[in-house]
């Protein structure tokens, strides 16, 4: 069963009661919240997302209640925690939706070290993965929501997910999560994509999160075979070029963004050195989203 095939009705009980069971990715999580207005978005968000039967094994029980005392009147708060403890300071409730994600990517980091974890987008085509680190404001996640708008499948906008022991690329296909002006850019370039509306005054600035396409939530169970590491840059006016990058200047890019590298130790230092050895490596500067995407499908379409 599918979380649209739930009544809102039935998934807001779930949500204020036992928890909302769903899988995303190679993770199952329940979540429950009592903040009013996330049940219509969560549904829209997380529409194709399969529900996990009451006897399959949960990693993550998921809360973000509303805060306590006078707090739950005046300047309202929500609170995270997952398996009942509190990992960081409480936001305004208004920020409860991204707060979910961010949690959850939260659990992903500090818990999932039988993988290795890159802060980077990544997204597939015919099986072979692009990765896609870089730091905030580089344009990493408006050129993913860009990309699986115009037939690449979503991996993730923000946790690459690497199998130690395939070097296999694992799905997670949650909702990408735009920043600012990257909001306006994916609502105009995509206008069928379901959008949150905006998240204002977060420490990321304005947030808004995009429902992931419906086939790549099918196809989340399916892994992907690294092929190309993509360092991009977004700058206003530049033109499109896409440069190789050196296997040295590659494998320092990985482990600075490999969320986990320093306690896998040398299992995280050999999973790099594979990754590197598995891909090519660019890096990768433009301003038009159309010349972007035309350069990753005449990549995708040579050898590997």
């Amino acid at each position: 069963m599918l979380i649209d095939q739930l009544t809102p009705r039935a998934l807001q009980q779930a949500l204020a009661g036992p928890g909302l069971r769903l899988a995303t990715g190679p993770f199952n999580c329940s979540l429950r919240s009592d903040i009013p207005g996330l049940a219509p978005v969560l549904h829209r968000l997380y529409a194709r997302h399969p529900l996990v039967s009451d006897g399959t094994f949960v990693d993550f029980h998921v809360k973000v209640a509303s805060g306590r005392g006078l707090r739950r009147w005046i300047r309202p708060q929500a609170w995270f925690s997952v398996d009942e403890v509190t990992p960081f300071t409480p936001l305004p409730q208004a920020q409860a939706l991204p707060m979910i994600e961010w949690g959850m990517n939260w659990c992903i980091t500090a818990y999932s070290h039988h993988l290795l974890v890159l802060h980077a987008a990544s997204v597939a085509k015919n099986g072979r993965a692009l990765i896609l680190p870089a730091p905030p404001g580089s344009g990493k996640s408006t050129l993913c929501a860009a990309l699986v708008n115009r037939g690449w499948r979503l991996l993730s906008d923000e946790l690459t997910l690497i199998r130690l022991d395939t070097g296999q690329l694992q799905a997670l296909a949650r909702p990408v999560n735009l920043k600012n002006q990257s909001i306006d850019v994916i609502r105009s370039f995509a206008p069928e994509a379901f959008l949150s509306a905006p998240v204002h005054d977060t420490t990321k600035g304005t947030v808004a999160l995009m429902a992931p396409p419906a086939d790549s939530v099918t196809e989340a169970a399916e892994p992907a075979r690294p092929c190309w590491m993509v360092l991009p840059s977004y700058r206003a006016g530049a033109a499109t070029a896409l440069t190789p990058m050196a296997s040295g200047a590659a494998f320092m890019q990985l482990a600075d963004n490999a969320m986990n590298y320093h306690i896998l130790g040398a299992a995280g230092f050999q999973a790099v050195g594979a990754l590197v050895d598995r891909c090519r490596h660019y890096r990768f500067e433009y301003s038009d989203l159309n010349e972007a995407i035309a350069t990753f499908d005449a990549l995708a379409a040579t050898g590997s």
